[in-house]
């Protein structure tokens, strides 16, 4: 009896890949082109009870096999400001009046808008602002001396909105249903949004209410931008200056920190450090007329990924004159004249399935089937 086939896309790893043999692959099986023993009907029922059985156990511990990370198609965390920010929750931290609010409504606008930010390039999408230290009135005024008449309708505003525990994750799950295309959420600022009686500052309760937020930002694969302040201690390491514990920045995806010498310059200092971006340090000066924080100079430059050689012969197979490419690895490995083994052009494809979709635009599909594994690549339309 043939089975259905298994899509290596799925975001979860299969049954069965905590260190016990797959239910669809054989252990010394190739990963790219594995052949399914056919069993009898029983032996497969007898297998699926089994399991069923080892994850009903009270001492049962998921865990996922090398081999089955390598097999599955993960999707990648894409880029709200390109090598700036990504998808993810992370921490804008300042003094107070720093400027902090002028730079989180310069940085919603322009991703609303889609428009590039001090070089950086910018994927356009709805933005929703949790201005809750502001009004309506100051915020009119603080956007119109910012960027005049362009206005956009993809920036959504809000001074109210409930606490963690207390609704706000449902408040902004219903805001992403209702605006698919969602990119960024920014708070304004953490404070306003801890549970009632979290006012203790333990690592614990710091960790916590970051990884609700970044539990939420995981599941609908948007960037969570939260604003907090920094203490008045300094510190060696400038993220040590936090307000609270290493709890905070220990659950985040990466901090900024915003800080001038004094208060009253119009120069600033801007610390990224992060998961997925490089650390950088950017030089700032705020526009005395627009109030706009504008780029004077990056202290090192961003580091380019080369061309992977192996994506590019993928580029070159599928091009607008045929936009699809359907066959096996061991096919796949002739088609692009490669000197690799099919089971380790499969791997590599898994693992950068996400960079052939963002920079060539091409979508790669493997499936598990009664006759082998399949491989589907399929050129899209650029994304916005």
């Amino acid at each position: 009896m043939d089975r259905l086939q298994e899509k290596t896309t799925a975001p979860y790893p299969p049954v069965g890949a905590d260190g016990g043999q797959s239910l669809s692959q054989k252990p010394n099986q190739s990963i790219a082109e594995g052949v399914t023993e056919h069993k009898p009907p029983e032996r497969d029922l007898e297998e699926i009870l089994r399991q069923i059985s080892r994850v009903n156990d009270p001492a049962y511990l998921p865990t996922v096999s090398m081999n089955d990370l390598y097999e599955q198609v993960y999707p990648g965390r894409p880029p709200v400001v390109d090598g700036l920010l990504y998808a993810g929750t992370y921490l804008f931290v300042g003094a107070p009046k720093v400027g902090k609010s002028f730079l989180m409504a310069q940085l919603a606008y322009h991703v609303s808008m889609g428009l590039s930010l001090w070089g950086y390039e910018v994927r356009q999408g709805t933005v929703l602002y949790l201005a809750l230290e502001d009004n309506h009135r100051r915020l009119q005024e603080r956007l119109y001396r910012m960027f005049g008449v362009e206005s956009t309708g993809n920036l959504f505003f809000a001074i109210g909105a409930k606490q963690l525990g207390g609704g706000l994750e449902e408040q902004l799950k219903g805001f992403v249903r209702e605006h698919t295309d969602t990119r960024l959420i920014i708070i304004d600022t953490l404070q306003k949004i801890r549970e009632a009686g979290a006012e203790k500052y333990s690592y614990a309760n710091d960790y916590e209410v970051i990884t609700k937020l970044k539990r939420f930002a995981d599941i609908s694969g948007v960037c969570l931008l939260v604003v907090h302040h920094t203490r008045k201690q300094q510190a060696d390491d400038k993220f040590d200056m936090i307000s609270g514990t290493n709890g905070l920045l220990g659950a985040a995806d990466g901090a900024f920190l915003l800080q001038k010498e004094r208060r009253a310059d119009n120069a600033a200092t801007l610390d990224i450090s992060g998961r997925d971006q490089q650390d950088q340090r950017l030089y700032l000066k705020r526009d005395e007329e627009r109030l706009v924080w504008e780029l004077e100079r990056r202290e090192t430059e961003l580091r380019q990924e080369p061309p992977d050689p192996v994506l590019e012969a993928v580029a070159a197979l599928v091009t607008a004159e045929r936009p699809e490419w359907r066959g096996t690895a061991t096919e796949l490995v002739a088609a692009l004249g490669l000197d690799m083994k099919p089971n380790a052009l499969a791997m590599r494809l898994n693992v950068r399935a996400w960079r052939l979709s963002y920079e060539y635009h091409i979508h790669y599909e493997s499936a598990r089937t009664h006759a082998g594994r399949s491989i589907k690549l399929t050129l899209e339309e650029p994304q916005a």
